[in-house]
């Protein structure tokens, strides 16, 4: 049995946290508001994010990040990509170099168009670091269906470790050590996942969903490859992976959030609506400033960009993208 504090009550927290305990770890958890952390401690369940899910007795809700954090062999980060800076520096003088940080957001940094583990790395190198991933919607991993995901770590025993941790009969957790390209599947997906709403919120079918995510995992490679990741994992579960299910379950917010859009909604309203963090809103004008920085071409991203910008209409984007120069596929 592993002590774990987790920071971020939201639903893959919590979804995580009830994976852990009934593992038989002693978990922790922590969140910075403090009127939500009364709720789950009442109702030993968190209605808000991810209702009809009960916590056992080896979960503890914690009412500050020290105690949060005391004497834990695992520190597991669920706060959305854009705080997580905030929340590592918080946690930074309660950390030991025995501990191993897991990450679970998935996003880029708006002001550096930095990934988490670059952040982690710019304010304490020595950190052990490991990012989980994959196609994981943490409705499903709440109540134990099969769900496969992915840890990365530059230190493959590291991963192993983390990999152990989680591992359950209905959670299988794969190695990889690409830790960029990690990151960027994850991220990168939920910009696809918004253009995947868009075209179902204006009524297009199948054809039309394929066709964005086969050509945006393309998109997702050039821009990895580019900035040092291994083409192979997009191809693997953070990254094709990570896409399909992202693009299809009505459990993405991101998705959903395009739905609304695609149907005429303004974007900011369609945010408002869904409720929670809809990463892919932030990552899209991420991996927009990336790919000019880079000089990579992401069509898709750059009409979603313009779309979210109310630059240009939903309708118009599908036409500048229907119209755009003949190519190879291999281009």
């Amino acid at each position: 049995m592993k002590k774990i504090g987790i920071i971020g009550a939201g639903s893959w927290g919590t979804a995580l946290a009830v994976t852990l305990s009934n593992k038989g770890h002693a978990v922790k958890i922590w969140d910075i508001n403090e009127k939500h952390l009364k709720s789950l401690e009442e109702k030993r369940e968190n209605v808000p994010f991810l209702p009809g899910v009960k916590f056992n007795d080896n979960i503890k809700i914690i009412f500050s990040i020290e105690e949060t954090l005391k004497d834990v062999d695992v520190a597991l980060f669920s706060a959305p990509a854009q705080h997580f800076r905030e929340a590592l520096k918080s946690a930074l003088p309660l950390l030991r170099d025995e501990m191993v940080i897991v990450n679970v957001a998935k996003g880029i940094e708006q002001k550096t168009l930095m990934t988490m583990s670059q952040i982690a790395k710019e304010m304490a190198p020595e950190l052990k670091y490991v990012v989980l991933s994959g196609p994981s919607h943490a409705e499903e991993v709440g109540i134990a269906l099969p769900t496969t995901v992915c840890v990365s770590s530059k230190n493959i025993k590291t991963a192993e470790y983390i990999q152990d941790i989680f591992m359950t009969d209905r959670f299988r957790v794969y190695t990889n050590s690409d830790v960029l390209g990690v990151e960027l599947g994850g991220a990168l997906k939920n910009i696809i996942a918004l253009g995947a709403g868009i075209s179902d919120g204006m009524g297009f079918g199948d054809n039309a969903k394929a066709a964005m995510m086969t050509r945006g995992i393309a998109e997702i490679s050039r821009l990895g490859v580019k900035l040092g990741a291994e083409a192979s994992t997009f191809s693997g579960l953070s990254g094709i992976g990570d896409l399909i299910v992202t693009c299809t379950s009505m459990h993405s917010r991101n998705r959903r959030c395009g739905i609304l859009i695609g149907e005429g909604m303004n974007p900011s309203e369609a945010t408002e609506k869904i409720g929670m963090v809809v990463e892919g809103m932030y990552t899209t004008e991420a991996a927009y400033q990336l790919s000019r920085k880079v000089n990579v071409e992401m069509p898709i991203t750059e009409c979603i960009y313009a779309v979210i910008n109310e630059e240009i209409d939903a309708k118009d984007a599908v036409i500048a993208l229907m119209a755009r120069d003949k190519k190879s596929e291999s281009y």
